[in-house]
């Protein structure tokens, strides 16, 4: 039988590598606008998001969102929307990203609490979707569907 890696080559997925953290999340390195940062992997977050404090470093021009936010450790977290970002993730690319932008303060606050690095945004179901994303858990590799 052949490999995974073979078989998501020959339908034209691109390989993304990821590591574990120390507190067992998937990270990836991906780049926002031509700007590099790292991610959480996150299945369970609808939306791919940048926190606020890195939202003028990925340079994401952005409009008051209605919608607030809920996660892990927090709720009602008010949000903004930036439109059409060019986003990479190893060679995989999406030229037309919606961001949301949120407060992920708890989010670093947490992983430090648990000696890991902090990250400047989560990846979500959305850009997971739009690249229909597999996940090899056990090669800690990500592999998304050129486009």
């Amino acid at each position: 039988m052949s490999s995974l890696k073979k078989f998501l080559k020959s339908k034209k997925y691109l390989r993304v590598p990821m590591k574990l953290t120390a507190t067992n999340h998937l990270e990836v390195k991906a780049e926002i606008n031509g700007l590099p940062g790292r991610f959480i992997l996150d299945t369970g977050a609808s939306s791919t998001c940048v926190g606020l404090e890195q939202a003028d470093r990925f340079q994401l021009d952005s409009e008051v969102s209605e919608v607030l936010a809920a996660g892990a450790g927090a709720s009602d977290l008010a949000t903004r929307i930036s439109e059409k970002n060019h986003i990479c993730l190893g060679k995989w690319e999406d030229k037309e990203a919606q961001i949301v932008i949120l407060d992920l303060v708890h989010v670093n606050q947490a992983l430090l609490l648990h000696e890991a690095e902090e990250v400047d945004g989560i990846i979500g179901a959305d850009l997971l979707e739009n690249g229909r994303a597999v996940i090899d858990y056990h090669k800690k590799v990500l592999y998304l569907r050129k486009k």
